[in-house]
């Protein structure tokens, strides 16, 4: 899969896979890390600040088909723990967020959406 693009919508049979959902989280925090790239992919990093709100939809194959869920989505009733996330592409950008909800479908502005790996 080539960054920038989505990921695929059917199996390599056509068969339709399983849509997911997004969490929504709100910022919480970053490491000076993150604002020190200068790749077209980790612009984000430097924009991205506490208090933001954040999606980031969860979808196979990230999705566990045991579970339904994405490693790192938290728990219905986490919404008061704080939940450690890390990027790709700088291993040393991480930071912490706080789960707001789990919807079926996004709604953050593109440069505030993400998706678990």
């Amino acid at each position: 899969m080539e960054f920038g693009k989505g990921r695929p919508k059917h199996d390599k049979y056509g068969n339709p896979l399983d849509p997911g959902f997004c969490v929504e989280f709100t910022f919480q925090s970053r490491t000076p890390h993150c604002s020190v790239q200068n790749r077209p992919h980790t612009h984000w990093m430097r924009y991205i600040t506490e208090g933001y709100k954040v999606c980031v939809a969860c979808e196979p194959p990230a999705m566990k088909n045991d579970t339904g869920r994405c490693q790192g989505d938290g728990l219905q009733d986490d919404k008061e723990v704080l939940l450690h996330w890390q990027a790709v592409g700088n291993h040393r950008c991480s930071g912490t967020w706080k789960k707001i909800q789990k919807t079926q479908r996004c709604d953050c502005p593109p440069q505030h959406s993400f998706v678990f790996i």
